[in-house]
């Protein structure tokens, strides 16, 4: 068939995947550009409208206008097609636009109501409904966030004994990890100026307080000048375009009262400590896990020699007969540290105080740059201020991974059993063995979602020569107590038991 004879949903699947596969921009390998081509076509023949608006976009280069493409959205947000998995909009925006795209260049234009990022049910696909944050042309290896900072190459490897330019992160889709930059508002005042403690302070006082004493995050160049919106806006999801592109016209601070109208999640009454950190040198422990009260919603973590209390965790004071050179010399460098917030029900912020950037561990910043979870670590500037969790985005992931482990562990014995009805039943073990990664879901892999972890002043990833937190120097792990509380809800309302051998 030549690419002027258009097809329309009503031919044959072949028909229209030949078709489609002309208008391929050859970034990828036929295989792999039929099989995925393929996927989708068989997904869309019962929405014949939505065919349509495909074939259209694609067969005009998106001259004319065309709507929605939708697919469904899976758990983690990925699609896998011929063994790889990669984001789905990402994907087919590679096929038919931009063969060199990264995944986290991509826009949503406004007119798309099932934008990847605006997290329905459904997901979009069509690739004229995406804008490229960075132009082709650009080298992200030389992309500056200011007129006159380093790049972001040398920015990734940061650290206080420099040695050179790191490697850019890994672009390919799969479980690799990248550090995802988030650098501070560039009109915020220096990291020495007085903080104040916003989560106290009334509704009325709360926007001046997010204008003076918390500079808010704004990323790339030109970003100086920006003033605040006149009344609060709700927080939009920070997702990685933004460290990619102008900054919008307005300047989204931190909202303090962005929970004000929404009902608890829980009747229980709060915990007497709102979390507990636990500090570690590599992979071991040092000292007593330190327990925040629930009375004082910011804390504290530093470098300094000052007895610990209340809300303030000194690490100088410290000691480890293990210590090695290598420690001691980044915990010099620790400096004024971190200041965590606890606001509203349960939700963090952190601040960067140190001189020196930490790297997060966070499912909440995974999930608003479009990375699954634990796929990303997230490198926090000096003087920047951002939100690491989200305790109803937890709530929700703890209910779903809950009933998901149930209803497999539940389909797992009935196989074991060989109770499957329907043709497919073959009973015995072989169809439990396909179930067994969904109902091993454990309590372990739920807390995990109630954690946060932080690394002073060295990072881990590809762009480091640590693979793991545990190779860090200095760092500490968030138990957060509201989070860990609505999962012992969660757990007596749908019991998740211990996967049990197959005999």
């Amino acid at each position: 068939m030549s690419i002027t004879n258009t097809p329309s949903s009503n031919d044959a699947c072949l028909s229209i995947v030949h078709s489609l596969m002309c208008h391929r921009q050859g970034g990828e390998s036929e295989t792999f550009a039929k099989r995925a081509i393929e996927s989708l076509v068989k997904k869309l023949k019962e929405k014949k409208d939505e065919l349509d608006s495909l074939i259209t976009a694609i067969t005009t280069n998106g001259a004319h206008p065309s709507k929605c493409v939708t697919i469904g959205r899976t758990l983690d947000g990925r699609l896998q097609v011929a063994g790889r998995k990669g984001f789905p909009h990402v994907i087919y925006t590679r096929l038919w636009r931009w063969p060199d795209l990264h995944k986290n260049e991509l826009k949503h234009v406004k007119y798309c109501q099932f934008a990847f990022d605006l997290k329905c049910d459904s997901v979009c696909v069509n690739p004229y409904h995406y804008d490229r944050v960075v132009s082709p042309g650009i080298d992200l290896s030389s992309l500056q966030l200011t007129s006159s900072g380093p790049s972001l190459g040398l920015m990734v490897k940061d650290e206080y004994d420099f040695d050179g330019q790191a490697p850019l992160p890994t672009m390919e889709g799969g479980h690799s990890l990248q550090t995802i930059q988030h650098p501070p508002s560039s009109r915020g005042g220096p990291p020495s100026e007085p903080f104040g403690t916003p989560g106290l302070l009334s509704p009325s006082d709360a926007s001046t307080a997010s204008t003076s004493a918390f500079p808010s995050i704004s990323v790339g160049s030109g970003s100086e000048g920006l003033s605040p919106p006149p009344y609060p806006l709700p927080l939009p999801p920070y997702s990685l375009p933004l460290l990619l592109s102008t900054p919008p016209s307005q300047d989204y601070g931190p909202v303090h009262n962005e929970l004000g109208f929404q009902p608890p999640i829980s009747n229980h009454p709060a915990p007497d400590y709102w979390c507990s950190i636990a500090y570690f040198e590599m992979d071991v422990q040092v000292g007593e896990t330190f327990k925040v009260p629930s009375t004082g919603p910011v804390v504290t973590v530093d470098g300094y020699v000052d007895p610990s209390g209340g809300d303030r965790f000194c690490l100088g004071q410290l000691s480890n007969v293990h210590r090695t050179e290598a420690i001691e010399r980044a915990r010099l460098h620790i400096g004024k540290g971190i200041q965590l917030e606890g606001k509203g029900e349960g939700d963090v912020w952190v601040r960067c105080l140190s001189d020196h950037a930490v790297f997060v561990q966070s499912y909440y910043l995974d999930r608003e740059a479009g990375r699954a979870p634990g796929d990303a670590v997230h490198k926090i500037y000096p003087s920047a201020y951002i939100k690491v969790f989200d305790l109803r985005q937890c709530h929700r992931q703890m209910q779903q991974q809950a009933a998901t482990a149930q209803a497999a562990a539940a389909a797992q014995a009935a196989a074991v059993a060989g109770n499957i009805p329907g043709p497919g039943s073959v009973g015995g073990i072989a169809p439990a063995i396909s179930l067994s990664a969904a109902a091993g879901i454990g309590v372990d892999d739920l807390r995990r979602l109630c954690i946060l972890r932080m690394s002073f002043v060295k990072g881990w990833g590809p762009d480091y020569p640590r693979t793991s937190i545990k190779e860090t120097p200095c760092w500490i792990e968030i138990h957060l107590h509201r989070a860990l509380q609505l999962l012992d809800e969660v757990l007596h309302t749908m019991p998740i038991g211990d996967p049990q051998p197959l005999d």
